[in-house]
């Protein structure tokens, strides 16, 4: 390619993209104003749902692994007291402590992230209420008034 031909190339790319463009608002060609007055759009909103909500998913999650721990173990106790001098019994038991490891891996992961979870909707919320009072804080020059 040739020089010429890159210089040309850039420049139609300014052309195209003359309208300055800032990261608060759309073009103005496309009817941006940069204030948010056109609806929402831009708007970027938080709610403590969804956090809230896993960690009432962790917390189901914890209880459940919880349970089938104790079932688990109340199947396995009616099957090694019938079972004594069974080959499988051996292989039966491994089984058994291998599961009872991965549930109370699950349970102890659930029991730690539901706090952290619960943290993440309370903080986000307060940083957003921070941020939203020191952008209210920012003042900024009346366009029409510059005219």
């Amino acid at each position: 390619m040739a020089w010429d031909e890159w210089e040309q190339l850039k420049a139609d790319a300014v052309g195209r993209h003359s309208t300055q463009m800032e990261l608060n608002q759309a073009p103005a060609d496309q009817g941006g104003s940069g204030s948010g007055s056109s609806g929402s759009a831009g708007i970027l909103k938080h709610t403590s749902r969804p956090w809230a909500r896993a960690a009432g998913t962790a917390n189901d999650l914890k209880s459940s692994t919880a349970q089938a721990k104790t079932d688990l173990n109340s199947g396995h106790a009616g099957v090694a007291a019938g079972s004594e001098g069974l080959s499988s019994l051996s292989a039966l038991k491994t089984v058994l402590t291998s599961w009872e490891k991965r549930l109370a891996a699950v349970r102890d992961e659930c029991d730690a992230l539901e706090p952290k979870l619960l943290r993440v909707a309370k903080d986000m919320g307060e940083v957003d209420v921070k941020v939203g009072a020191k952008g209210d804080a920012v003042q900024l020059p009346d366009p029409r008034r510059e005219r």
